[in-house]
């Protein structure tokens, strides 16, 4: 009895043992080992080379373009003579002259930047303080379109189109038929800033509203030059027209004076 015991427990011990070996077995075979990183064939490969190499492409045209657009709004940002391309809606504007000369009126983007437009007008600067102190002053200044036929107009305005060149700016007209207060005041002409005239701007630089006069003496023969400085808001109506108006904190409402451009 007791034997048969030991063989029952033996076949027990040893058919656990075969069982626990097979379930080994078994999850050997159902665990797969960790996969390997795959190899990529040639063939692989050179199916993802153009890929790559239309990437590097699009990113070498992308570089190109964006160099380019910085390039052309550097461009931009001067023109032939170095100057502003144009004004803001705030400018300033300074008139000036000798007592006995002519009015000299210069307009600012900055008060330390290059004048964009500059010109002298055939007032005497002592009778413009003769006209603003009896009240408001309007200065209209008007040019002439260039006489062209109308063909011809459209020529020009789609070969500026193309070549990306615009037609002449306001600003730029050389001569002015000048108008105080409706009354014509003989014609202004454009001036270039030179040495002179950059002076004076330089002097009234620190100045950012009033008048007075400058001790300069080679501006005339008293050798004395009045100025008058302030800050005008800029409109502009269209391609032929713009309006400055000084901008007098102690005026009720009504600017002292304005200045109109027109081109008709």
């Amino acid at each position: 009895m007791a034997k048969s015991l030991q063989d029952s427990s033996s076949k027990r011990h040893f058919h656990w043992t075969n069982k626990v070996g097979n379930e080994d077995d078994h999850g050997h075979d159902d665990h797969a080992l960790p996969s390997l990183p795959k190899a990529v064939s040639d063939e692989e490969k050179r199916k993802d080379t153009p890929h790559k190499a239309i990437q590097l492409q699009r990113r070498k045209l992308q570089a190109a373009a964006i160099s380019r657009l910085r390039s052309v709004l550097t461009a931009f940002g001067k023109n032939r003579g170095g100057l502003p391309l144009g004004l803001g809606s705030r400018v300033v504007g300074t008139l000036f002259g000798s007592k006995k000369g002519h009015v000299h009126f210069a307009l600012q983007r900055d008060p330390n930047s290059h004048p964009a437009f500059l010109i002298e007008l055939a007032t005497p600067i002592s009778g413009l303080v003769k006209e603003m102190a009896s009240g408001l002053v309007r200065i209209a200044l008007e040019c002439d379109k260039e006489k062209e036929d109308q063909e011809k107009k459209k020529t020009m305005e789609s070969k500026s189109s193309k070549s990306g060149s615009a037609v002449r700016r306001l600003l730029e007209e050389p001569v002015w038929r000048t108008y105080c207060n409706g009354k014509k005041s003989g014609f202004a002409s454009r001036r270039e800033c030179g040495p002179k005239e950059w002076k004076v701007l330089k002097a009234v630089e620190p100045i950012s509203m009033g008048a007075g006069v400058l001790p300069c003496g080679d501006e005339g023969e008293d050798g004395e030059l009045m100025y008058m400085r302030a800050k005008f808001e800029r409109v502009v109506g269209s391609r032929d027209s713009e309006a400055f108006y000084m901008m007098n904190p102690d005026s009720n409402g009504a600017p002292e004076l304005s200045i109109y451009l027109l081109r008709v």
